[in-house]
């Protein structure tokens, strides 16, 4: 691919490409523009400066020569020569000042004095109307001896009365020798301060070239698009920040996980994001790698990573769909232990209706496979009779095979009653799939252990309740339950525990209720959830009634025990 003409055009007039000589160049370049500005601005008030001392040094010596009366009667009373007192004196006032020429003239502009002899008793060659009108003059002119700095006033008698006029002149070419004069130090102070600046220059083009690794203009505006294509382009959000917590830049990505647009950028964190754990684990508070949080109903994996101006730069990876799948494995495996439960529990009924006809107990062998079916029937009615939504039956039939495996008697409510046509069936069946493990964990190794679940519709909300026979949660730790990534359970092998209760609450939240946890009666844990929304608008008043009885003669509540496993 050949070169572009700006390229082109660089190469030929010799430019050198890399940031270092471009950045060197143009600071010299800039430094002795400077110099040579700063030079002139300096040098054009000098010359002013100069001339303005010229004239009025010409002008004090002109009123030196006036203020004396015996030059005023010498002109009232001797002729002009070249001999007369009025010259006499006039050279000696100027041998003794410098001056090129002291003029002294009567009214009719005849000189009485100058410096050519020749010039006395002649009109003088420029006009000294000013000065016989009474007023003192400075000025650079040209006369009979050149370009001079002149001062001229009046000459006055001892009366008062102006009878001529003193010019004084002093030569120009003196006042440019002086400024000639101050040029070459001028120079000499200019030059070291070009010297200085390109040292300045060279040393902060060495420190350039260091943090930039020496690279291009072109380079770097390369890497700037590259860097802003990669940053909207990649799938993993990417949040940095400044010294002050500041947000300094959010990528796409960031902006959709974590529910924030551009005007974000600028500001404090705390304020851009609120009080929350992923705002703690972005500024650093929380630190760790990999940390589980929850934004909104995404589940996210944030790291974070300090820079070297005191910012970090944190990057956020969705889980949620990966937390969806570890959960279906969870299902998964629940659904096997249920089915290695069942075909156990099957086993051993087998073995025992085969004892039974092995030893010719036919009539007891008709019983007992009638109380097991019966046992079994009772068991899946008091879900279904209950509880209406196919999802949710589903899922505690099998929970009540999974707590009988693990010796938990899983109970349903007396109060139980359930309809269908739930908004978000999915949602509600995470949260009590959630809270049933929950409780199946903290129950686990105690005596008598059970854990009830109530289910019940109010108008259009769903109040559910699951409790629990366990050591219970204490008041300290009511809250922080909920919090993401909060858990004292070692976490699994396929993931990390402390997001359960937390999506249990950020799911209640979502649908305008809540999430608690007390002490329940009796001792053990009671969570309540509380959906205000959750069905539709005719949902609630489509609930069948309830097939009271369904359970077991003389109970008051529905019992999923470990003795009585429900069928798959």
């Amino acid at each position: 691919m050949s070169p572009s003409p700006a390229v082109r055009r660089r190469l030929r007039l010799g430019l050198p490409r890399r940031m270092f000589s471009q950045l060197l160049l143009m600071q010299v370049a800039v430094a002795a523009g400077v110099a040579v500005l700063a030079t002139g601005l300096f040098l054009a008030p000098l010359g002013h400066l100069l001339d303005d001392q010229a004239m009025r040094q010409a002008l004090a010596i002109a009123q030196t020569t006036a203020a004396q009366p015996q030059i005023a009667e010498d002109l009232q009373s001797t002729r002009p020569s070249v001999d007369g007192p009025v010259q006499a004196e006039a050279e000696r006032i100027r041998r003794a000042s410098g001056a090129e020429y002291v003029v002294v003239m009567n009214t009719r502009h005849v000189r009485w004095s100058h410096p050519d002899h020749a010039q006395i008793g002649r009109t003088v060659s420029t006009d000294p109307s000013e000065a016989l009108a009474g007023r003192e003059v400075m000025q650079i002119d040209s006369g009979t001896l050149g370009r001079s700095a002149r001062g001229k006033v009046p000459l006055r008698d001892a009366r008062g009365r102006i009878i001529g006029a003193v010019s004084v002149g002093i030569e120009y070419n003196n006042v440019r020798s002086r400024l000639m004069h101050v040029v070459p130090g001028l120079f000499a102070y200019a030059g070291a301060a070009l010297a200085i600046g390109a040292v300045a220059a060279y040393l902060l083009a060495r420190r350039v070239q260091r943090q930039t690794r020496d690279l291009a203009f072109s380079d770097i505006s390369a890497l700037l698009a590259e860097r802003e294509a990669m940053l909207h382009g990649i799938r993993e959000g990417v949040v940095a920040l400044d010294r002050a917590g500041r947000v300094r830049l959010l990528n796409d990505e960031a902006q959709r996980l974590l529910g924030i647009g551009e005007e974000a950028v600028g500001r404090p964190l705390d304020e851009a994001l609120g009080e929350g754990r992923t705002t703690d684990v972005l500024a650093g508070r929380v630190t760790g790698t990999d940390l589980l949080t929850v934004r909104g109903h995404r589940v996210l994996i944030a790291n974070r990573m300090p820079t070297d101006d005191g910012g970090a730069v944190a990057t956020l990876r969705d889980r949620t769909e990966l937390e969806q799948l570890g959960r279906e494995l969870d299902s998964t495996r629940g659904l096997i232990d249920a089915l290695r439960a069942q075909d156990h529990e099957h086993a051993n009924r087998m073995h025992t209706l085969l004892g039974l006809l092995e030893l010719e107990m036919y009539e007891d062998a008709v019983e007992f496979v009638g109380e097991v079916v019966g046992d079994r029937r009772a068991t899946a009615e008091q879900v279904t009779e209950r509880i209406h939504d196919p999802l949710l039956a589903a899922l505690l039939v099998g929970k009540a095979t999974v707590a009988a495996e693990r010796g938990v008697a899983l109970w349903i409510g007396d109060r139980t009653l359930l309809p269908d046509r739930l908004i978000d069936p999915r949602g509600l069946v995470t949260i009590v799939g959630n809270l049933v493990d929950n409780a199946l964990d903290a129950v686990a190794g105690t005596p008598h252990a059970r854990v009830e679940v109530e289910l019940r519709a109010e108008g259009r909300a769903v109040v559910l309740r699951v409790r629990d026979t366990g050591p219970g949660v204490p008041a300290e730790w009511r809250e922080l339950v909920f919090t993401d990534g909060w858990s004292t359970k070692r976490p699994p092998a396929h993931g990390k525990r402390g997001i359960g209760l937390s999506l249990v609450r950020r799911l209640a939240e979502r649908q305008g209720g809540g999430a608690r946890v007390a002490e329940a009666e009796g001792g053990g844990a009671e969570f309540t959830v509380i959906l205000p929304e959750a069905f539709e608008a005719s949902g609630a008043s489509g609930a069948r009634p309830a097939a009271h009885g369904a359970g077991a003669p003389g109970e008051g509540r529905g019992t999923c025990s470990a003795q009585e496993a429900p069928g798959p």
